[in-house]
């Protein structure tokens, strides 16, 4: 049994992984997998929390951003129109 788009059941889409897409962070890429695009960055900074500054190693946070998704189904009144978001509430 396959997908609509050929491939099997078990099988991921293609990944495609383009480095240094931002001109101003340190670090930058866009992962794209089908529809899915997933814009990463990576920023530097020389200080770490008071706690840790007597040991070595380092420190790593993280932070996400989403926007929302519209719904599988026009029919529930919110989605896209004119260029941006609206909401059926």
């Amino acid at each position: 049994m396959n997908r609509p788009d050929g491939r099997a059941v078990a099988a991921l889409r293609p990944v495609k992984i383009t480095r240094s897409v931002l001109m101003h962070p340190e670090g930058s890429c866009l992962i794209e997998m089908g529809n899915t695009h997933v814009l990463c960055t990576a920023t530097v900074e020389e200080t770490v929390p008071r706690w840790m500054r007597e040991g070595k190693g380092g420190w790593v946070t993280a932070e996400y951003g989403m926007l929302p998704a519209p719904p599988t189904s026009a029919s529930s009144g919110a989605g896209w129109a004119d260029g941006g978001w609206r909401s059926s509430g």
